[in-house]
This record gives C-alpha cells, structure tokens and sequence, in this order.
C-alpha cells in the first residue's frame, strides 16, 4: 500500500475514542499535558489513571533521568557499528536490549533510533546515524523500533527531518526538493511508520520543501500532512528538547508535547490561544489522544506495560555486536592475524590503545560501569604474553580529567561555596568527589566558587585547566588565567560546548612536591528547560616525555614483540553533538606513528577507533587494517576476539570511505546565508562517488572479513505476488574457516531517467557457510527501491524498461548480473 492509499492517523478507531476522552476534560487540563512536567517527565492525570510517562536518550544505551546519583548503563557500540553488521537481527536483538536497559531505568520512551542520513562525513554526529544510504537506514533502523516496542516500551524516531549536520542546528534552513526529500530524507521515517513506530522527534531545523518553510516543531505540511495523514502515523510528535519557540504556530503544526519542561511556549499561553480561537480545541484535543495512546501503548494508561521477554546477556551482546560489526579493511592473506601462533610478546601502542573513544559526544553519552580498555583484552585474550603499552603521543588538545581523589589531601578535594548576587554566602561544603556539574540550583544562587589544592608531586612542568562554560574567573595560585563576565544560558546545551568544554591551560613548574591552589568562580548558567547549574571540568596533565619520544618508544616496542597492534582514530574532541568536523585527518600525528611503526613492523595490525570517516594515507601498505567504530564497553574484549579469530568480523561499511578529502561530495553542510541547500539531491553518498567516478579509498559495503568467496551464478530475477524482485544468488566460501558473506544487489535503471543515480543500494541478505561449502541467498529487492517519486502527480512511479541488478561485495565489487523488466509506467497502487 503506498501512502497515498493508507488510512490516514485521524480515521484510527483507537485515537477517535482517546479524542472523546480528551474531550471530556476542561482546556486547561487537557493543555497541561502537553507540556513536560520536568526534563525528562510527562505530567499525569489521576482523573484518567494516566502516571507520567518517562523519556531518556538513547541512541547508545538507555542513560536514565539521572535522578539517580552514580546512575550507570550498558553502554552498546554506536548505530553505525550496528548498521556495519547489516544484519536485521542484530538491529532487532538490539531494541530489545534497549528495552530492557529502559525497564531498568525505569523508562518508557527510548529517544532513538536516529535515522537522519550521512550526508557528509564531517557531520558531528554521524556516529549517531546508521548509514548514507536511506534504505540501509531504514532497514537497520527499523529492526531497532521493532525490538524496543516488541517489548513494549516507545522508541522515539528522530530527527524529523533533514537535520543532518550540526553547523547552526537550532537555526537553518534545510532547503530540499520534494523528490530528494521523499525517496532519501524521508524514506526510513516512512519505514519506522510502516514498524508501528510509537513516537516521533521533530528536529531543531527548519525545512524548506518547497511548500513550507517553517520549523520542524510547526511544519504543518511535513508534520500534520504527510507523516500524520499521509503516512497514516498514529503516534505522538515530541519537540527536541527546548526546541519549540511558538505557541499557535506549533501547536497548529502538528506538534503534541513540547519537551522539557516546565516552562516553554504552550502551558498557559496556549490556553489563551485557544480561548482567543488561534488554535481550534479539536487540535488540543488530537494531541492529548496522542499522548494517552503513547501511554496505553507503554503501560502507563488503563493496562499495564508488556511482560518484558529479553533476557540476553547484554555484556555478550555488546562484545560480539562490537566483534560482528568490525570491519576488514584490509585483511593479510599470507599470513592472517587469526591464524598466527599465539604471541608470546605484544606491543600495544597509539593514543586510542591507552584511551579508547568507546562513544561520540552529546545527548547519547552513557556512563558504564566499567570500559574494557585494549591492554584488558589482550591480556584476557593471551594472559602469557607479555605485554607494552606505548601512547605514542597523545592526540587530545585537551588535558585530561584531574584525579581529584589522588591529588588532594583525605576530606579536602573540593572546596564548594555558593554566593548570591551580593555575594553574600549561601552554603559551604566539601566534596569528595566531582563530576563536573552542580546541578539543579536554587535560583537565589548567583555564583559558585570551587576551591582545590591540588598536590603535584612530579617534578616537571605540569598543566592545570578549568574547562568550563561563559561567565568565569579561573584562578591558579593566586593568578587570574581566565576571565569571562557574560553569563551562559541554553545556547550552551544546544550547541554541546557544554559537554567539552575548552579552558586555558596554566603551566606549573614543579621541582618539589607542592600543593597548588585552582579557584573557579563561575556565574551559574541560567538554562531554560534544563534548570540552574555550573560546568567545570577539572584537568591536569602531567610531565610527559615529548612526541617525538614516545613514538620511538612504540617503534622500539613493536620491533620486539611478536604482535603489534596499533590503535589510532578519533576522540570526544572530534566527534561530538553540537559541531562538524573541520578535517577528516586523524588529530595529532597518528599517521606518522603508524607509518613508521609499519616500518619497523610490517605485519602490525592497525585498528582505527572512530565513527565517522577518517584519511588513512597508510592504508595501502598495511597488510591487516581493522575499523572497530566506537565499540561499546567491552571494546577491548571485542578487539581481541577478532585478532584471535574467536568471532567472524563481518562488517561492511555503511558509507564510503575516501581516500581524499578533496573527493568528498558534500565536503561540509556550513549554512550559507542560514540555508543549507541539498543541491547534491538524490545522489547522495555512495550514489555520487559511482556518479563522479572518483575513487575511494574504500567503497561503501566493503568489508574482507575472515574468509574469501566466490559468486558462482544468479538465476533470472522474477518479480513476486507481493511486487517485489527476488533474487538467488549461488555463494561459495572459498577460504579455510567458516564465514559469513552479505550479498549485496544494487540497480541500475534502463535509461536515465529523471536524473536517477546511476546505480543505489536494492537490498542485501547474510548468510552462513562453512569452509568450503556453497549456499543459495535470496535477496529480495522492494518495489520501492524500483519506484520515484513523481512531483507533478505527487505520487510513486515504477518507470517502464528493464532494470539491470547487481550482484557483488560492495558497490565497486560486482560480480554478477541478472535484470527485470517493469512492463508499463505505473503511477501509484493500491
């Protein structure tokens, strides 16, 4: 059934008896609820029955509403770890995994998945994101609201819509054609409604469609008109936190809850819109049906939740997800890292080596109990081999995090002192321990001063920082290193400065142990939604041996040992919420450790940590390069089983991998004049590299994993009953162990048409052969990977002609042909 055939959300039997419940209620009742009760709360209503319903971010793990002090989750490998999988049951166990992390938490709405497109590489939360191509998206995605909701708790699909780069987030607009929009930016929320998705983000951004300019928060064309009617999506729309600035505007819209709260636009200011007739009641009435049925559906309304049926091992979950979703860059075939003799001597070297990036930064930050590093798993792994750990210089610009604990004298860490506008004390009190905020401050609180004398004891020239927020005076022993009189607010949230922040660095020379004073007197930032709090983070960096010295002492290293295993890529610096990147480089001089450990080992192992793509400019000559993405908390344990060959690293990239930044078809998303134009239209990543022509270093759903194999034939491909091509595919597992091959279909239209890619992504199916055996996969290609979008007739469109379908490896690695033909142009089915 194609949208424009579905029942629209409004003829739900469902949400019509919600609405005459809504009814009943008085206005200002029914407007109450809209808004949250908190930041992460609904309100409830005893006269319903109805409790409030809790939300939590989600994308890597459920964080929880940090009402609970030392609150800690499972933290799982990011989205596009799970995406490298391309593997639907993986997508799916993960969902449910989520749920019952959720459960845990105590929480009935996951804010997740995320199933905007990686446009370009350089966007900040690309890690978040599951793919560039939609289908992949939406496939992967998918697979992840069916697990949440299969064990009844909401996943919330965001970010609606065309918010795909971070760059101006909370005030561009996303100017794309109604054709991209529907067969690219749109595609995987079209899928997460057809799943029976529970609820829906509406993103920061404006959009564009060429029918509407408006924000996401009160596009009543793409929000009511297409994904309520439409699309027929009965669930509710959820602003993204402080995201909504209107009152009719938004509430006409289509949007149901503003998020946080309270406070916000609606609350009373809507009552009075609605009593001056700017917004009909039957609108109010509408949202409040929503949320009560969002509520019915997670057991906070008349029954109660879904008995909880996951009981995986969520620690092995996340290992051999992590494992799975490796990807086999390059992979050396004389003398294969899984089938060496066990080392009896490893070098362990590169930044990522001692400190593991195992999450991107922003809103999906969970805290786990505890982050398997490299040297654990290795050790673990071969506990006989000795082991050297070398740094190889660090990649951070930033110290790290002050061991408060350690370096202060017993009941003396932190010295805290609240101040009111006259400077007049508060409260005093001493902390054992920080974390880095104070939080939800009374609002007579003006000021807060943090005082530690910090004990250095190596000799040496030390580096103190207070990485913190506008509005400070950083002090170190008396002597005033930083100063800013302009008081934070929101904007600090919104552009996720306040997650890493900067500081300027004091140097301190030590010849003999001394205690050394660190005052920070900070204006507390007055965030609207989030509340009252102060930012500092406490750094120090202690005397260290140069660069230049520590990569000596890692090619020494890898000289020796039997293993070398270097581990190079990103950090929280780098890849985070709130910023794009500005290089696709690895920071500091990774690539020089790598190319001279190379020289001195050539049968090291790289291992690249990062979400998003990196230039490898070694690439070619390393014999065996592993991507892990940002692993989760058992990283270390996941490394070590696929350098042992204890688990099949069957991931294939989700994007494309260059070898030049200069290639990269959308090199940034930077707004010009506030509009960010998707001039690139359908041909978007992997879509345009085939269009250009330009090589990359790697092409999207590229992986060598373990083994080797061989396309021995593909019968004729039909079409089914349900429309759909089937396609059967003859696989041989040609290496000497078992493995795991995804095959891929791509299309290629008859003639071009409508400016069609020149080959996408049709559809793709795993399957499982031992050594030496052969197997039948069949791929099925949707119709809709067939169809566009028509504009004159707003309509999908099965052009006539013969397709050709290609079956392969990856988009650049094919192997076989097969086609059909589409017999007439047919606009549209019922």
């Amino acid at each position: 059934m194609t949208p424009q055939s579905r029942p629209g959300a409004d003829a739900s039997p469902e949400l019509d008896d919600l609405r005459t419940r809504a009814q009943r209620l008085p206005l200002r009742e029914k407007v109450r609820l809209l808004t949250g009760q908190s930041m992460w709360r609904t309100h409830g209503h005893d006269g319903l029955a109805l409790r409030p319903v809790v939300l939590s971010d989600g994308p890597v793990g459920v964080r929880g509403t940090s009402e609970v002090e030392g609150e800690t989750s499972i933290l799982f490998p990011s989205p596009s770890a799970i995406s490298a999988t391309w593997d639907r049951d993986v997508a799916h166990e993960t969902g449910r995994a989520f749920a019952r992390e959720a459960r845990t938490h105590g929480v009935d709405v996951v804010l997740a998945p995320q199933v905007n497109i990686q446009r370009t590489p350089v966007g900040g939360r690309h890690f978040e994101c599951y793919a560039e191509d939609p289908f992949l998206t939406a496939e992967i995605g998918t697979g992840v609201v069916r697990g949440l909701q299969d064990e009844g708790v909401a996943a919330c699909v965001k970010h609606y819509v065309a918010n795909d780069s971070e760059t101006d987030r909370t005030s561009y607009v996303a100017h794309v054609d109604p054709r991209t929009l529907r067969e690219v930016y749109l595609a995987p929320f079209e899928a997460a409604v057809d799943a029976g998705a529970w609820s829906v983000m509406a993103a920061y951004n404006q959009v564009d469609d060429d029918t509407e300019t408006a924000p996401m928060t009160a596009h009543r064309h793409l929000v009511t008109d297409v994904l309520k009617r439409e699309l027929g999506f009965d669930g509710a729309v959820v602003s993204d936190w402080v995201a909504t600035h209107t009152t009719a505007e938004s509430a006409n819209g289509g949007l149901d809850l503003v998020m946080p709260g309270p406070g916000g636009p609606w609350e009373d200011r809507l009552v009075r819109a609605v009593e001056d007739g700017l917004v009909p009641e039957a609108e109010i009435d509408d949202k409040v049906a929503r949320l009560l049925l969002l509520a019915r559906r997670v057991g906070a309304l008349d029954e109660p939740a879904r008995p909880l049926t996951y009981d995986g091992d969520l620690r092995e979950l996340v290992r051999r997800t992590a494992a799975r979703g490796t990807v086999v860059l390059r992979s050396d075939a004389e003398n294969p890292v899984w089938d060496r003799p066990p080392p009896r001597s490893i070098a362990l070297a590169g930044p990522n080596a001692v400190r593991p990036h195992v999450l991107g930064g922003g809103s999906s930050t969970v805290v786990p109990t505890h982050v398997v590093t490299p040297a654990e798993g290795l050790a673990a792994r071969w506990p006989d081999a000795s082991l050297t750990v070398s740094r190889g210089g660090d990649a951070r610009r930033l110290a790290p995090r002050l061991d408060l604990t350690a370096r202060s004298l017993p009941d003396q860490a932190l010295q805290v002192t609240w101040l009111d506008a006259e400077g007049a004390t508060l409260r005093k009190e001493v902390l054992a321990h920080w974390d880095g905020f104070l939080r939800d401050l009374p609002d007579t609180v003006d000021t807060v001063v943090l005082e530690a004398d910090v004990l250095l004891d190596e000799p040496g020239d030390h580096t103190l920082e207070v990485g913190t927020v506008p509005g400070h005076t950083i002090e170190v022993d008396g002597v005033v290193v930083a100063h800013d009189p302009h008081r934070s607010g929101v904007e600090v949230i919104l552009d996720s400065s306040i997650n890493n922040p900067v500081g300027v660095p004091a140097l301190v020379h030590v010849d003999a142990p001394r205690c050394v004073r660190v005052t920070a007197s900070l204006l507390v930032t007055r965030a609207q939604g989030y509340g009252n709090m102060v930012r500092a983070e406490l750094r120090h960096r202690v005397p260290a041996p140069s660069v230049e010295q520590e990569i000596a002492e890692a090619v020494d290293a890898a000289r020796a040992a039997d293993l070398t295993v270097v581990v190079v890529g990103t950090n929280e610096e780098v890849e985070s919420e709130g910023w794009d990147r500005t290089s696709l480089a690895l920071p500091g001089r990774q690539d020089e450790l790598v190319e001279r450990v190379l020289d001195a080992d050539p049968d090291a192992v790289v291992v690249v940590n990062a979400g998003a793509p990196v230039l490898l400019p070694w690439l070619d000559r390393a014999r065996t390069v592993l991507w892990v993405w940002f692993p989760g908390q058992e990283a270390g344990h996941s490394i070590a089983d696929v350098l042992a060959g204890a688990v099949e690293p069957t991931g294939r990239l989700p994007w494309t991998l260059p070898a030049d930044a200069a290639d990269v078809p959308v090199p940034h998303a930077v707004p010009a004049g506030g509009v960010v134009e998707y001039t690139d239209g359908v041909h978007v990543g992997h879509r345009a590299w085939v269009r250009s022509g330009r090589v990359p270093a790697a092409p999207f759903g590229h992986g060598l994993g373990w083994t080797t194999w061989s396309y021995d034939e593909v019968a004729p491909a039909t079409w089914t009953p349900d429309g759909d091509a089937a396609v059967v595919v003859r696989v041989t597992n040609t290496g000497t162990r078992h493995g795991r091959e995804t095959v891929q279909v791509y299309l290629e239209a008859p003639v071009a048409h409508r400016d069609r890619p020149s080959r996408w992504l049709g559809g793709f199916a795993s399957v499982d052969v031992a050594a030496g055996g052969s197997a039948h996969v069949t791929v099925t290609v949707p119709r809709r990977r067939f169809e566009v979008w028509d504009t004159d007739s707003e309509r999908w469109d099965l052009p006539a002609g013969t397709y050709r379908l290609r079956v392969g490896r990856s988009i650049d690695d094919l192997r076989l042909d097969t086609a059909v033909r589409a017999l007439e142009s047919t606009t549209g089915r019922e």
